[in-house]
């Protein structure tokens, strides 16, 4: 979501806004999650390593001209779930209690809708790199 807000917004700033709005926004529709005190680490690693490998194929696959803003977008649309990160790393939240509470109170998690979250990345990601492809055969 991020890569595409980056891809039709083209400035770095504001695709990195909207791409941490985006995340908000999907939080807030139905899907995958743990329930409070389940073991997301084995998944956390595997998410994070695709996570990456697609935020590089993406930015790689972006025109040069909107490439930062690309990579923006979907920085910001990482950024919400730092949470967990801090909290498993340095056992400190990074993010401001009032956020904190927000962020908690519009998930739509259940652990039975997996499939759905796997379909939906794919889907994200495929139609990123076929607009980012379509951009730059328009560019060329």
């Amino acid at each position: 979501a991020g890569a595409l807000v980056g891809t039709v917004v083209r400035q770095p700033v504001p695709a990195f806004l909207l791409g941490f709005a985006s995340h908000l926004a999907m939080d807030a529709m139905p899907h995958w999650g743990l329930a409070a005190g389940g073991d997301w680490i084995p998944v956390a690693r595997r998410d994070g390593v695709a996570g990456l490998v697609e935020m590089g194929l993406i930015t790689a696959a972006a025109p040069t001209d909107r490439r930062v803003a690309v990579l923006a977008g979907m920085i910001g649309a990482c950024l919400p779930d730092t949470d967990k990160l801090g909290t498993y790393f340095f056992n400190r939240n990074p993010w401001p209690e009032p956020f904190n509470r927000f962020h908690a109170r519009i998930q739509r998690e259940a652990a039975h809708r997996l499939p759905r979250e796997v379909l939906t990345a794919a889907a994200l990601g495929a139609a990123a790199v076929a607009v980012l492809a379509t951009r730059r055969r328009t560019a060329r």
